[in-house]
């Protein structure tokens, strides 16, 4: 469980910094990488997602569920 809730303290720590860039980028530049946005947040999301259901499957195997 130690790893899993590591993943997820680094996957919100690389989203405020990549929030943050963003917003660096937007302020010189004027324009968004709207592209680069949704790819990046969709990655993590799924990362998330995954890393969800493998730990619900340790927990039903453990408690030992169906």
């Amino acid at each position: 469980m130690r790893y899993s809730k590591w993943i997820v303290a680094l996957v919100v720590l690389l989203n405020a910094v990549f929030t943050g860039a963003v917003l660096y980028v937007f302020l010189k530049t004027g324009s968004e990488p709207i592209t680069l946005i949704g790819c990046w947040f969709a990655f993590t999301t799924g990362e998330l997602w995954l890393l969800s259901g493998i730990t619900k499957a340790k927990v039903k195997v453990k408690q030992g569920g169906d």
